[in-house]
């Protein structure tokens, strides 16, 4: 039985080497190959969608921000969520042995699959957190026919 198998010529490594090469290359094809030169780093915070009968609940995780960092807007049917968050400044004498916070630009397009009442928006900044209230137009409502007999 063992004559069947076919014997490995490549090894692990190479196979998990090759693999991140074209990974990077297809990264860098879609994004962009920054080259080390672009200062410009984006990130795209956290986020949930929620929807009710009544209106679109957006919440987004932007710890350690002021409400003058991001701007929230309604355009053409999508809510735009976009702003900066700059990264602290090094202290001297410290090392830093891990750095996982991102920071940089950031935007976040919501495409709204119903129509909302942009007078009625509202939008709250919280403990690090932006709860963002989109209720829905009354024709997007759902509304109860009776039915006649």
């Amino acid at each position: 039985m063992t004559r069947t198998l076919v014997p490995w010529t490549t090894s692990p490594s190479r196979l998990f080497e090759s693999l991140r090469r074209e990974m990077n290359e297809l990264m860098d094809q879609f994004f962009g190959s920054d080259g080390g030169t672009d200062l410009t780093v984006w990130f795209a915070p956290r986020m949930n969608l929620a929807e009710t009968d009544q209106a679109f609940e957006v919440t987004v995780d932007l710890p350690g921000m002021k409400p003058e960092d991001f701007s929230v807007e309604l355009k053409e049917g999508q809510l735009w969520i976009t702003g900066e968050r700059r990264q602290e400044t090094e202290e001297k004498g410290k090392t830093y042995h891990r750095v996982e916070r991102q920071y940089g630009r950031f935007q976040r397009v919501i495409p709204l699959p119903a129509a909302v009442n942009p007078e009625k928006i509202e939008a709250q900044y919280k403990d690090g957190v932006l709860h963002i209230t989109l209720p829905k137009d009354e024709t997007a409502q759902p509304k109860r026919i009776p039915v006649k007999t």
